[in-house]
């Protein structure tokens, strides 16, 4: 069974972010997988480092303060080994993600391509495309998505956990490294 990890990198729990997180998850259950969310403002970093060696696919889900992801999520990047230098661990290895950010205007939909790179070319993560991105509009209130975004969300659940079980069939997909 294909295991998705949620993590929300707001800082504060139960936000918008994690209302999106949650969706994506609902969309990953629909198609078989098991899920889990954990919000990184509570369960912190070691935590968080630890939970994604049980899981096949991770969703990252952060809001955009100054046309980037959130500290905490950069700061769970940065304490993240990834078996280069010297490191013991590479916990991101062979996985898939997604990436979810959320903002106050659309005008932050491009802060997904930075998440992507930092993930595809640091970590050779293979991550699900386009990222979604939600703001204000997709919600009806912080704990409710919209119709159309629920959908949106589900199919990105559901298209991550078709991609883990594709990266996990494929040895060549799981052998790749980060080539700096």
């Amino acid at each position: 069974m294909t295991r998705v990890l949620g993590v929300v990198a707001g800082p504060e729990p139960g936000g918008r972010t994690a209302t999106a997180v949650a969706g994506v998850l609902a969309g990953a259950e629909k198609a078989g997988a098991a899920t889990s969310l954990v919000e990184l403002a509570e369960a912190g970093v070691d935590a968080v480092i630890a939970a994604f060696g049980d899981a096949d696919a991770v969703v990252f889900g952060s809001p955009v303060y100054r046309a980037t992801y959130s500290a905490l999520l950069k700061d769970l990047l940065e304490r993240t080994e990834r078996g280069k230098w010297g490191e013991s661990t590479a916990p991101l290895q062979g996985k898939v993600a997604a990436t979810v950010l959320t903002g106050a205007s659309g005008h932050h939909y491009l802060a997904l391509g930075d998440l992507r790179n930092v993930l595809a070319g640091f970590f050779a993560v293979q991550v699900l495309s386009p990222g979604l991105y939600l703001d204000h509009g997709g919600y009806v209130d912080r704990t409710t998505l919209t119709e159309q975004s629920a959908e949106l969300a589900a199919s990105h659940g559901a298209a991550l956990a078709d991609l883990a079980a594709a990266v996990r069939g494929s040895a060549a997909l799981q052998a790749i490294t980060p080539q700096i």
